[in-house]
């Protein structure tokens, strides 16, 4: 988490300069007298701050999830602790106020680092700045250097972490300030990804060896879906532009575990450390026990989604322009709308290019380049290579292009079109947070009665845990007498029951251990990592059987059993439901395949099946069929 809040965005070259004596001004209200003086209040007692240097270091621990090991750690800092400056929002808000944000922000930094050295940390230090501070141009140059010389700290140690909550515009005055960052040997890292203004822009434009997932994303993980296909896509990204991904605000061992296995490289957050002034040198005992352990984390599953196919719900109207306009009035089209960042250019319903705001500012803020080109045709400053899909193209085929096309493509977005005409646009976010959508096939990953795991999420659980070599257990779930209690009752009543059925199974499972899936009708599966596996199978059943009574009238409850008609027409006396558990151990490199296994394992539902009423049966044999 930063500890530093930005100073307001910087005037960009060849913007308006400051008002002079000359320039009409309004008149402002007039603050309350009470507010005028706890302002300055504030203002002498920052100043007091930075003359004394009251200012104090902690250091919040950055994890590598498959090991363990604290890799580094990230510098926050506060104010004096009785103070209302103690927080770093409200330190930053007040030094903003009072144009000292560049002398705070290098005050923090000369703290950090010094204490940092003083306590002898392992690894690297993630030190934070703010772009706004970063592209200073009148800001003290080298000083950050000059710090960590003092210090003593290779600079090889040091990553800069941006941490952005302004919008950053200049973007080439940004790739010069990290090349000369990089040039005295700092890596970079992006903070909060997916929460500030441009940090997937910054991703591409930077080419970080560092980013940090938003703990927005990260927290509940174990349990959203969306999240996990988020993370996950961030994941995929980063693999391919050879950036490590750090997750932030990690507070369970759920979360923690399901980010190992997405092959998340660092971690960070209160399980697996809080920031102190003196942290500690190792994870908590738990967490490396945790980590250490083998087996897989259980996903989230998703339910069906009848409305993922098409990228028409990623449709937004866009008002377009025309070639013939000229630079300058598209201009003006952004500074009147300040959330549009791109406008499309389409003639005669036919789209030929899309303008970056980002790159309209950049072009005008250059010397001349207004008075060159703004009354050209827009056409000079338009990407002329959109991505175009047509109203009908699957949210599959727009990832797989998304994924190979060039990095800027998600941000400008793309073009919707319907028979070759412009219908609007869809934001590269838009994709992302639909993108777990582009996986479900609804039937076949999840049952519609039940919204358990279907097949295909059960045989892609198994693969995994056969790939981790961990031991576990299979349980097959079977009903006992179901179809004939279908036919007396009716099929409303037996839903009830495959209903009340997957209830408990999951009752008595550790969600975070345990997955549970429903093969179909009246058939489920458990894949237990809990090694008290056997215990909790006996409360599923103890539980079945409290729960039977319900599906039955008195009369037939009260017998045992209730007389229906076989296929031959002949009155059969059919006994009370129970519920069959088959259950095979599997150990490592014993089974090869979820095919094998779910041959084994339907073999020990007959057995089980054969013992009457409920029951539970192991399999004891070691070799899978053949």
């Amino acid at each position: 988490m930063a500890s530093i809040v930005n100073p307001l965005p910087l005037a960009l070259p060849g913007s308006r300069p400051a008002p002079t004596s000359a320039t009409v001004t309004y008149l402002k209200p007039a603050a309350p007298p009470a507010a005028v003086e706890e302002d300055e209040m504030l203002r002498v007692h920052l100043n007091d701050i930075i003359a004394q240097r009251q200012l104090s270091a902690l250091f919040q621990p950055i994890v590598q999830m498959q090991t363990g090991e604290i890799i580094a750690y990230e510098g926050l800092i506060r104010g004096p602790s009785d103070s209302p400056l103690h927080a770093p929002m409200n330190l930053f808000k007040v030094a903003r106020a009072n144009n000292l944000t560049v002398q705070v922000e290098h005050l923090c930094r000369k703290v950090v680092l010094e204490r940092f050295a003083e306590l002898n940390l392992p690894g690297k230090l993630f030190l934070n700045v703010s772009p706004e501070c970063l592209l200073q141009r009148d800001a003290p140059h080298g000083e950050t250097l000059e710090y960590i010389q003092q210090a003593g700290i290779d600079p090889g140690r040091v990553i800069i972490e941006l941490t952005e909550n302004q919008p950053t515009y200049d973007y080439e005055l940004m790739r010069e300030a990290v090349l000369h960052y990089r040039d005295m040997g700092f890596q970079i890292a992006i903070d909060d990804l997916g929460e500030g203004f441009s940090s997937l822009r910054l991703w591409s434009e930077l080419r970080p060896e560092f980013v940090k997932i938003d703990m927005h994303f990260i927290q509940g993980i174990n349990n959203d879906p969306v999240k996990l296909q988020f993370v996950r896509s961030i994941q995929e990204i980063a693999d391919k532009s050879d950036t490590l991904v750090i997750a932030e605000g990690i507070e369970t061992q759920a979360e923690l575990l399901v980010l190992r296995d997405l092959g998340v490289a660092f971690g960070q957050g209160y399980h697996l450390g809080r920031p102190h002034s003196q942290p500690a040198k190792a994870v908590p005992a738990e967490v490396a026990k945790a980590l250490a352990r083998n087996g897989v984390a259980v996903y989230p599953q998703r339910g069906n989604d009848k409305n993922s196919a098409s990228i028409l719900k990623l449709l937004h109207k866009v008002a377009a322009v025309p070639p013939s306009m000229s630079n300058n009035d598209v201009y003006e089209i952004f500074m009147r709308e300040p959330k549009l960042l791109i406008i499309p250019v389409v003639e005669d319903g036919q789209p030929l290019g899309l303008i970056s705001r980002f790159d309209m500012i950049d072009h005008f803020a250059r010397p001349y380049q207004r008075e060159l080109y703004g009354k050209k045709s827009c056409r000079i400053f338009m990407d002329s290579k959109p991505l175009i899909a047509d109203k009908d193209t699957s949210l599959q085929d727009l990832s797989f292009t998304m994924v190979q096309a060039d990095a800027h493509h998600l941000f400008n977005g793309f073009i919707i079109t319907e028979d070759g005409n412009y219908l609007g646009m869809g934001t590269g976010h838009d994709l992302m947070r639909e993108i777990t959508q582009m996986q479900i096939t609804a039937a076949r990953y999840a049952n519609p009665l039940t919204q358990l795991p279907g097949n295909v999420p059960i045989n892609e659980h198994i693969d995994r845990l056969l790939e981790s070599g961990t031991r576990f257990w299979v349980c097959y779930c079977d009903l006992d007498h179901f179809k004939p209690f279908n036919d007396v009752y009716g099929y409303r009543r037996g839903d009830d029951v495959i209903q009340r059925t997957a209830k408990i199974l999951t009752d008595h499972c550790d969600p975070d251990r345990d997955f549970v899936g429903h093969i179909g009708g009246d058939d489920f599966m458990i894949l237990f990592q809990s090694e008290d596996w056997e215990t909790r199978c006996q409360a599923i059943l103890a539980g079945f059987e409290h729960s039977a009574r319900d599906y039955y009238s008195l009369e037939d409850w009260d017998r045992g059993g209730y007389l229906s008609e076989d296929r031959q027409g002949k009155k059969v006396f059919y006994s009370l439901m129970s519920l069959s558990l088959g259950v095979i151990k599997i150990e490592a490199h014993q089974f090869y395949s979820h095919h094998q296994i779910a041959t084994a394992a339907a073999e020990a539902k007959k057995q089980a099946k054969k013992i009457h009423g409920n029951s539970l049966f192991l399999d004891r044999r070691q070799q899978p069929p053949r």
